[in-house]
């Protein structure tokens, strides 16, 4: 029978009401870059695209969904911290339309009339790349210039990704709808070109390789939008549209009607039990992580508030204490959690999380890792006792596990550490980050006293007096650095995640991850590499 959890937290101590004080200042933070985010190009901008008589990008999402649906917005502060508008001009997203789940994108054309730079680019390629591997139909809201010009050098020769990932997706036999509602020209036309529907509204949708300028440049034909690319054109004479819809509202009808009839169907397994609710509230997991990573907590606090019931059975709950392994339920899909504890991962920690995620394989249950490790323990003792080989076994696991993996990063996530928790480079299914997590390659300190003994001995080695005022400015300059990196802003704005996200919403993002991740097969890898014994 399964355990249930207790929880060791004091919800009246002042250490508890000072991290929930930090955690929704942090949470403060993140929510004044969404509305960024959400106002796209500026008052001036959607003003004018509003007296066109044309919804927003996201007006036009909330109208696709179903009735209240839900709709998890993936990396929407891509571009944080750039020259680019935060939000990278796309919105993306996965959302429920007409019970049928879809990757869902859309141009913000109040953004350099939705023209596609660096950041834009990796977003949309994030988005084709969850469509694929969770088998979601895709609907793209198209009103594009195309490349953003002054950046075609980053981006010409990679970007033609987009229209490559379009084509797979629709010969892996996963449906892509293309509604187009205004310009879509250059590269923005190959969007409706490479999608299996297309509906365009009248007057409005306009896709052409050339406009009129470029084609007057290129043949010295005079033609106007309507006879170049206009979508009653389209829908008689080219073909490319194969509805032509009379406004937008119209067109988000017919996209609503094209997915009715997509006779899609989940591959994977339904939930296996009740989702019932945690018994303790996830509210209160404001106040169990510290701002500081260097503060330790339980992360069976954490599960208490995320696991359905509260019920969560340990696996080796002896052996390898830093790391809690072990198996529960959220919202009735049958997981396997791994999340640390105290930080460092010994070669214990490592042997265990290999044994553990051979055995999710070979049940077939997806693994949620819980991120908050210094990464592997290093020294003397450490090295010569195999902590390399211990780890290399975790990684493997972790590398050739054919299950899904959703990672959380609660804390901190440093050195292999990240790997071996299966960080960005491991290709989860999904990866969130809280506003208490810190991402590295070890921590501030520890990075710039590093520099500090090398600099120190390689003085020593030639001789040479050692610049300890100097020294100092170095190492506070790199900590400031690091510091700066690490942070969830910088690394979610590089798309390293895809999204920072409320602890309170954490149970019901991974349910609709888990409810995503079942529209494939999962299936476990029943052999791996060698291990090194």
């Amino acid at each position: 029978m399964s355990n249930v959890l207790t929880s060791n937290v004091d919800t009246c101590s002042s250490e508890f009401a000072a991290r929930r004080d930090a955690m929704l200042k942090a949470l403060s933070e993140i929510d004044s870059q969404l509305a960024l985010a959400c106002a796209g190009g500026g008052e001036r901008y959607l003003a004018r695209h509003r007296s066109r008589g044309k919804l927003t990008a996201r007006e036009r999402i909330e109208l696709l969904l179903d009735q209240d649906a839900p709709f998890l917005e993936l990396s929407p502060l891509a571009a944080w911290g750039t020259g680019y508008t935060v939000g990278a001009s796309v919105v993306a997203g996965i959302g429920v339309i007409e019970g049928t789940e879809c990757l869902i994108t859309a141009n913000d054309p109040t953004v350099r009339g939705g023209a596609s730079n660096p950041y834009t680019v990796r977003k949309v390629w994030r988005a084709s790349d969850i469509a694929r591997e969770n088998r979601l139909p895709l609907v793209s809201l198209v009103e594009s210039g195309g490349i953003d010009l002054p950046t075609q050098g980053e981006i010409f020769v990679p970007g033609g990704r987009m229209f490559r990932d379009l084509t797979q997706l629709s010969a892996a036999a996963i449906p892509t709808v293309a509604l187009v509602f205004g310009n879509s020209t250059a590269g923005g036309a190959y969007i409706p070109g490479m999608c299996d529907y297309v509906v365009m509204v009248d007057k409005r949708a306009k896709v052409f390789l050339g406009g009129p300028p470029l084609v007057k440049m290129a043949t010295g034909e005079e033609a106007d939008d309507e006879e170049l690319g206009g979508a009653e054109m389209h829908a008689k004479v080219s073909g490319l549209a194969d509805y032509l819809a009379v406004d937008e509202l119209d067109c988000i009808r017919l996209g609503r009607q094209i997915v009715s009839r997509l006779n899609h169907k989940k591959l994977g397994p339904s939930p296996t039990s009740a989702a019932i609710p945690p018994l303790y509230d996830p509210e209160e997991l404001l106040g169990i992580v510290s701002e500081s990573v260097r503060v330790p907590f339980d992360p069976r606090d954490v599960l208490a508030r995320v696991v359905d019931a509260s019920l969560f059975d340990e696996f080796k709950p002896l052996y390898g204490s830093n790391l809690v392994t072990g198996w529960a339920a959220v919202h009735g899909y049958p997981v396997g959690l791994l999340a640390n504890h105290r930080g460092v991962l010994f070669s214990e920690e490592a042997e265990k999380a290999a044994q553990f995620i051979q055995l999710a394989n070979q049940i077939d249950v997806p693994l949620i890792f819980l991120q908050n490790t210094t990464g592997y323990m290093v020294g003397k003792r450490y090295e010569q006792g195999g902590i390399i080989k211990d780890g290399a076994k975790m990684i493997n696991a972790v590398s050739n596990s054919g299950v899904p993996h959703i990672t959380i990063n609660m804390g901190a996530s440093y050195g292999a550490g990240n790997y071996g928790m299966c960080g960005r480079a491991y290709n989860p299914r999904f990866l969130f980050s809280w506003p208490t997590s810190r991402t590295a390659v070890m921590g501030p300190q520890q990075l710039a006293g590093v520099l500090s003994i090398v600099a120190r001995s390689s003085a020593a080695s030639k001789g040479e007096p050692f610049d300890e005022a100097a020294d100092a400015k170095m190492r506070e300059t790199v900590e400031a650095q690091v510091e700066q990196e690490s942070m969830p802003l910088h690394v979610t704005a590089r798309l390293f995640d895809d999204g920072i996200i409320d602890p309170r919403d954490t149970r019901d993002i991974l349910g609709i991850c888990l409810s995503a991740i079942s529209n494939n097969e999962i299936k476990g890898r029943r052999g791996y590499g060698v291990f090194r014994m």
